[in-house]
């Protein structure tokens, strides 16, 4: 059993950081690897990449937003609980060197995720640039953390709440105009990391992208986590979860991440339910894949 010690709410009881006692793990874990735990006895088992991990506790910190059965069943949990199962860590480090002038780019819980390497990449001597994002001013997670590990940080809302009123893409455009970075680091959902790399390849800029696919065993076994990167089939458990940004093959994962879209739903709504938040540059999209569905109907009429 792998007891939390710490719990912490943010945005509404949304999003949930928990401390937990795993000191083998804290031991050996290196920023971008992650875990997989389980809640009980008939809990999934869901991957999530460390926040941070402390040696000499012994503890890892992982954070989740609310937005599914099992991280509804992961929310639940108080301090002084414990979770059933903990492995790890799994996964490839990223790998990080000194390049100079670092851009990372973090949107809603995707910063939890870009914490510890902004970290690793400020250690290593670089001048590191964050930019962070999210709906709106109560969704930004780690400001203060994030601060601290940058030379300059800019935050942005969708909806204008807190900082700029923009897309962190729009940013990254905005600060490449005066900067020539070494690497960007872009983790968020799909959307804005594929947007990221459009940005970064006319001027082919190394970009590092963390990819979230479908994932059961964490050991390669399963297969489920299957991405394609520079053409060649990839495992994100074992491979990943980190590729170079240019060669990943986003429709593809993107349609993978839909294959039980429904069965998700079922479950949620078995549940109870529960607001889901989603990124704005998702919703953009979806509206132009169904303009053209339509317009393929209409062809083929």
């Amino acid at each position: 059993m792998f007891k939390i010690v710490r719990r912490k709410e943010m945005a509404g009881g949304n999003i949930i950081l928990n401390e937990i006692e795993a000191p083998i793990i804290a031991r050996k874990a290196q920023p971008g690897q992650f875990v997989i735990l389980k809640a009980n006895e008939t809990g999934e088992r869901i991957p999530m990449t460390m926040v941070d991990s402390n040696p000499e506790k012994g503890t890892i910190t992982i954070q989740f937003a609310v937005v599914g059965r099992s991280t509804i069943l992961f929310s639940e949990l108080q301090e002084g609980d414990s979770y059933q199962n903990v492995v790890g860590p799994l996964g490839r480090p990223t790998r990080l060197e000194r390049v100079g002038t670092a851009i990372c780019i973090g949107g809603g819980t995707g910063v939890a995720v870009l914490y510890p390497i902004a970290k690793k990449l400020q250690q290593l001597g670089n001048r590191v640039i964050s930019i962070i994002g999210a709906r709106s001013e109560e969704l930004i997670i780690l400001r203060e953390e994030m601060d601290a590990v940058s030379d300059e940080l800019q935050i942005c809302t969708d909806n204008g709440s807190f900082g700029r009123n923009a897309l962190v893409t729009e940013l990254l455009e905005e600060v490449l105009k005066k900067e020539t970075p070494g690497v960007v680091v872009a983790i968020g959902p799909v959307p804005m990391m594929r947007r990221v790399c459009d940005i970064t390849r006319p001027n082919n800029i190394k970009t590092i992208v963390s990819l979230n696919p479908i994932m059961i065993d964490g050991t390669g076994m399963c297969g489920s986590c299957r991405v394609e990167v520079g053409g060649m089939v990839k495992f994100a458990c074992v491979d990943g979860p980190e590729f170079d940004g240019h060669e990943v093959d986003f429709d593809q994962l993107m349609q993978r991440l839909q294959a039980f879209r429904n069965e998700e739903r079922q479950a949620l709504d078995a549940h109870g339910g529960s607001q889901v938040h989603r990124c704005r540059m998702e919703e953009e999209i979806a509206v132009k894949d169904l303009g053209e569905a339509r317009a393929a109907l209409v062809r083929a009429a």
